[in-house]
This record gives structure tokens, C-alpha cells and sequence, in this order.
């Protein structure tokens, strides 16, 4: 009997724990509040409110969302948004009418235009036969099995548009459908040219030059010519997951194999040896990264700043002869799946973290300067201070501090660790966004001992 009562308040201890954690978890996300919460109930974004904490120039978010086809619901992240705030904290510019919205770029020689990359899912109703889906110059037996693992009731109109933020005046520089969603969703473009995009495909795995004017592919690299099917995710339904490209000043083209955990190098000719970033599952270097950003030679790069997703950190490394090394990494206990970084000419580091719920200014020392909680980004641009980290220096050139955190930090980052990254993001993905991982650890505690006890309980009952 008194083993009986002991493990009861146990039980009851280790329940009543958690529940208090939880219940402070949510009080404290409930003071800080998400950007949403300035929304009226109508959806529309108030532009004489002040909704973040003033900063230079203005800041632009793109958010990623889990809404199905496009129509926000009642659950976290349900809401895709380009949103634009004013140095002064008001809100500039606010839409939420495509399903998705990814890779934001601001448009040269303007000083409020942008371009962006979006997605919409369609209903079965208004997709094109599959006979007018994509289908560029690819081998019939490679397209083929790409069509049939691709879900044939919904499809993803992937599109480039341009925005100016002042008069919210849109213009559809180009668009292309593709059958299925999730897994033929493009995530970025870059210009080449007035007439030209560099789109990273991760519906075909590969990259592609389009002529917006005419619509014809003019190039293309597959990535079958550089990784083994063996390697990455499930080939074809989500193999390579290219979800980045940059266009160099040299031309040549920086792409993120996510699903290799690599960043390539190409040029027309093809992948470029020896410059590659990462390798297959070597999680030390990179872990199914996104957003990858040049830093060139002139302000202290080679260098290459990335969001390290899966490993919750954003790192840099330097090139250094024929390899490449660790020059800086930014991470704290809030951080989790971040996918985006862009480093900004005064050396601080605009940071993207996803299911965080947060888009951040860290300064040279690895402080928090600026802030704004909202649900879901996936990419921030600050204006004005070039495209990506353009304009801004190498961590070695500007001599920026890491931060890996308090010894407090880094036990939760060693506890965070022991739960493989995507069941952690995946879990993270449907929990409400006042959640952090302690909460989501709290529940899973919570849930866990009241199963385990009810359990415990049923077996006494049937033995006496």
C-alpha cells in the first residue's frame, strides 16, 4: 500500500508540475503577443496602429502558413502574409491572399518594391489537364514517374510577383502550375535579368532559367547529374526539396540541396567541384538548411550564412583555401527550425525562426536588439540595405561574437537534441504559437504520466 500511495504523489507532483508550466507558458505568450493579434477580425491589418518596436528602414516578412487551399482557419500559423512595417513600427503594407508566401527580394534602384515568390493550391476543379502541367524537355520515362507520385486531386500554382508596398499596386511577373502540392511548391526565383528568373524547382529537383516575356525555359540543371537517387529524401516524391537560389555577381549560382543538406555551386556548365558546402547527413555541418546567402570577397567572403534548420541555429562558414570553416553561430532556446538570416551592412543579423514565431535583429555581440513575434515566417528582408546579405560584411570581417547560450540554454539545446529534429518540427508545427519546446516538453510530460498512471491504476484494480 504505501508503494501504492508513494508513486500516486509522484504522479501527482510531476502532473501538477507540468500544468503549471503550461498554464504560465500560456499566460506569458499571451502578454507576448503575436503580430496577428493587431489584426481586426476582419483580417485587415490596421496602418496608423503601431504593431512592432521602431527600427532603420522598413522590414518585410513573408510567412509561411498550414492552411489547405488558401483559406485561413481558426489553427495556428492559418494565415499566409506579406507584411511590410514602417521604421516607425506602423504597419506599411498587408496581404494575405495566396496560400503561402517564401522568398521575398527587394527590387533594385526603388526604394518600396519588392518581388516575391507565392503558392496557391487549386482546387482539382481548376487544375489543368496533365497533359498542360509542366512538362519542360524532360526525359518521358523521368516525367513519368515524377507524374505518378505526384496526388492528382489539388495543384499548386506557383507564382513571381511584384509589389509596390506604398500603393499596394501588384504586378504577376510569371506563374506555372504543378500538379500535387507540399512537394511541387517553388520556394524562390532570382532575377537574372528584366527578362530572366533562376527558379529553384524542387517539384522536377532541378534549377531552370525562364524567359518571363515568353515563358520558355532556356536552361536547366538536374540534379540527377550531381546526387545518386540513393541520397536525400523519397525519390521523386520529395528528393532533392531545392529550396534556394542565388544569382552571384559573378553568375555563377549558389542552390540548396535541403534533403542532401548541401549548398551547390553551378555554373552553365554545371556543378562547380570543390566549392560545395555540406554533406549527406553529416548533421555537424548542415541539417536540411534553407536561404543560404553570399557574402563575396570584397566584404570579407567567401562566406556563406545559412539558416541550419534541423540543427535550430543560423551558422556561417568561411571559405578558407579549398574548404570551408565555421566562422560564426547564433542560437538560443526559443530557436527552432529558423530558415532564413540576412546580415545587414551595420554587421547585426536579421534572423527568420519559424516555429519560434519570430523575426529578430541580433547586433555584434549577439544581443536582441529588435524583435516581432509572428506566426510562422519563413524569409525577412530589411529594405535598403541590399538583397539578402548583399550589403552586409563576413562575421570574420565585421569580428561578430557567437552565441551558443547560457548554461541553462544549452541543457534544454542537449535535451532539445535527444528528439530528432523532425518529429520536433513536425510536433511544433500543429501546437499552438504560444508553444515553445519547454511547453511542448510539459505537454508531452502532462500526457504521458496521466496515460501511464491510468495505466498503472487499471493493472492494481484487475490484481485485487
Amino acid at each position: 500500500m504505501a508503494s501504492k500511495s508513494f508513486l500516486r504523489i509522484f504522479f501527482i507532483i510531476i502532473i501538477g508540475l507540468s500544468s503549471i508550466g503550461l498554464a504560465y507558458g500560456y499566460t506569458l505568450g499571451a502578454t507576448n503577443d503575436t503580430f496577428e493579434s493587431h489584426l481586426t477580425n476582419q483580417g485587415v491589418a490596421n496602418p496608423q496602429q503601431q504593431a512592432v518596436e521602431p527600427r532603420d528602414n522598413i522590414t518585410v516578412v513573408a510567412t509561411d502558413s498550414n492552411s489547405w487551399r488558401g483559406e485561413a482557419s481558426s489553427g495556428p500559423r492559418a494565415r499566409a502574409e506579406l507584411v511590410a512595417f514602417n521604421p516607425d513600427g506602423s504597419i506599411l503594407y498587408y496581404n494575405d491572399s495566396h496560400t503561402r508566401y517564401w522568398d521575398v527580394d527587394p527590387v533594385p534602384e526603388t526604394r518600396t518594391t519588392v518581388e516575391y515568390m507565392f503558392a496557391d493550391h487549386l482546387e482539382p476543379s481548376a487544375c489543368p489537364n496533365t497533359t498542360n502541367f509542366v512538362q519542360r524537355r524532360v526525359d518521358e520515362e523521368v516525367w513519368n514517374e515524377y507524374e505518378a507520385a505526384r496526388s492528382t486531386d489539388a495543384c499548386t500554382r506557383n507564382g513571381y510577383e511584384r509589389v509596390n508596398l506604398t500603393t499596394g499596386e501588384v504586378t504577376r511577373v510569371w506563374s506555372e502550375t504543378t500538379p500535387g502540392k507540399e512537394a511541387t511548391r517553388y520556394h524562390d526565383a532570382d532575377r537574372l535579368n528584366e527578362t530572366h528568373l533562376a527558379v529553384a524547382d524542387i517539384y522536377l529537383d532541378r534549377v531552370f532559367v525562364v524567359n518571363t516575356t515568353s515563358g520558355q525555359t532556356e536552361w536547366t540543371w538536374n540534379a540527377s547529374s550531381a546526387f545518386p537517387r540513393e541520397t536525400g529524401g523519397p525519390y521523386p516524391e520529395d528528393w532533392t526539396h531545392i529550396n534556394d537560389i542565388e544569382v552571384l555577381e559573378d553568375g555563377r549560382l549558389m542552390v540548396s540541396a535541403r534533403n542532401q543538406d548541401r549548398v551547390v555551386f553551378l555554373n552553365r556548365s554545371g556543378l562547380i567541384e570543390g566549392w560545395t558546402l555540406g554533406e549527406e547527413d553529416n548533421y555537424s555541418i548542415l541539417y536540411e538548411q534553407h536561404n543560404p546567402d553570399y557574402i563575396p570577397t570584397e566584404r570579407g567572403g567567401p562566406a556563406v550564412l545559412v539558416g541550419d534548420s534541423e540543427n535550430n541555429r543560423v551558422v556561417e562558414y568561411q571559405r578558407t583555401g579549398d574548404s570551408w570553416e565555421q566562422s560564426w553561430v547564433w542560437r538560443d532556446t526559443r530557436m527552432q527550425w529558423p530558415r532564413d538570416a540576412d546580415r545587414l551592412p551595420n554587421g547585426h543579423t536579421l534572423i527568420t525562426d519559424s516555429n519560434g514565431n519570430r523575426v529578430f535583429e541580433v547586433d555584434k555581440q549577439g544581443e536582441v536588439v529588435w524583435s516581432v513575434n509572428i506566426a510562422f515566417p519563413y524569409e525577412a528582408e530589411r529594405l535598403g540595405t541590399g538583397d539578402e546579405s548583399a550589403g552586409g560584411p563576413s562575421a570574420t570581417q565585421a569580428n561578430l561574437d557567437s552565441r551558443t547560450g547560457s548554461l541553462r540554454d544549452s541543457l534544454l539545446i542537449i535535451a532539445k537534441q535527444l528528439i530528432p529534429g523532425k518529429y520536433l518540427n513536425g510536433l511544433m508545427y500543429i501546437t499552438p504559437v504560444w508553444m515553445g519546446f519547454l511547453e511542448v516538453l510539459e505537454l508531452v510530460v502532462l500526457l504521458t504520466s496521466c496515460l501511464l498512471w491510468a495505466g498503472i491504476e487499471i493493472v492494481w484494480r484487475r490484481q485485487s
